[in-house]
């Protein structure tokens, strides 16, 4: 790569800091490998506000804006980060920026978002018709776009080998912004240098797994009738018994036919999908405890033996049981 390619990052009242920071420091990092080995920075970095200045993020710390981002030429752009935060949802009625973005599009090789900032691309329309992922937080909110094809598990998007995911693509939440930066810089400059720059900051070129096993499984049931409820209430109390359906049926009286159209309408899901997800939980909190070997853990949360255990980690978090508990307990 021969000229020196503008990164350009949006900066607004109450962004998240280390959205904005995370890949810029990539980018960064990128240019001092290139002159340890005797080339020339390959990347200009860039802030652009609502005007030039200091911006204050959610942090309470400052950012200063290098430009506005309204007088901007995209055309100068090489790559466009729109990043998140506290302030999302200000920025999404921010008309002037939104039509800015759209304008900005087709202008810029690359426009991405970093962890909520997928909901201002998604707000301007840019993410009409294309996979898309955010935070796990906010995952149903870019889910009210229906146009949208909402990527839960995925870190990022990007994809070199695809025109389209090459262009326009999102990010999780705040770190997966470096793990997006990490990608660009290995699409620009080759394996061999992001693999440099990951190591310098102590980070994984490609980390393993996706978002689901930083967040929460389950979230609490709405609205759920009354045997329901109890039902919910007895199942995490009873994870080493038998939970099969006619079981649950027994325990609340009901026909496994009713029992099973309650679960889809209270919970969204069937039973034994709702036990495979209550047993997972209470699998990460034990690991994250570290009192008790993998074993007893399998034993204790229902699934009997480490490989069902094994398999349901690679199924739900797309990693393994020692790997999560290396990584978090």
């Amino acid at each position: 790569m021969d000229a020196t390619r503008t990164i350009a990052c949006l900066v607004y009242s109450d962004v998240m800091s280390l959205d904005v920071t995370g890949p810029m420091q990539v980018f960064a990092s990128a240019n001092v490998e290139r002159q340890r080995q005797g080339l020339p920075p390959c990347y200009e970095l860039l802030l652009i506000g609502e005007e030039p200045g200091p911006c204050s993020t959610s942090a309470g710390l400052k950012l200063v804006a290098d430009v506005e981002w309204a007088s901007t030429d995209p055309v100068a752009l090489d790559t466009l980060l729109i990043p998140g935060g506290r302030g999302v949802e200000l920025q999404m009625r921010n008309r002037p920026l939104l039509d800015w973005l759209r304008r900005a599009e087709p202008n810029v090789r690359r426009l991405g978002s970093v962890c909520s900032g997928a909901l201002i691309l998604a707000e301007a329309g840019l993410l009409d018709g294309r996979k898309a992922t955010t935070h796990w937080a906010d995952i149903q909110a870019l889910g009210e776009y229906p146009a949208v094809e909402v990527q839960g598990d995925r870190l990022h998007t990007y994809d070199p080998a695809d025109p389209e995911a090459a262009h326009l693509f999102s990010s999780a939440g705040v770190t997966a912004g470096i793990d997006l930066a990490l990608a660009l810089v290995e699409a620009d400059l080759g394996r061999a240098l992001a693999l440099s720059v990951a190591q310098r900051l102590v980070m994984f070129l490609r980390r393993p797994g996706g978002q689901t096993q930083f967040s929460p499984l389950l979230a609490a049931p709405t609205g759920a009738v009354a045997r329901l409820a109890a039902l919910l209430e007895w199942i995490p109390g009873h994870l080493g018994d038998d939970l099969s359906i006619e079981a649950l049926a027994d325990q609340t009286h009901m026909t496994p036919r009713t029992l099973c159209r309650l679960f889809n309408q209270e919970v969204g899901m069937g039973p034994g999908q709702y036990i495979e997800r209550v047993r997972l939980e209470a699998a990460r909190s034990l690991l994250l405890s570290a009192q008790v070997s993998i074993a007893t853990v399998a034993r204790l949360t229902g699934f009997g033996h480490p490989e069902n255990l094994r398999r349901t980690f690679q199924k739900h978090l797309s990693v393994s049981p020692r790997d999560f508990f290396q990584r978090f307990g």
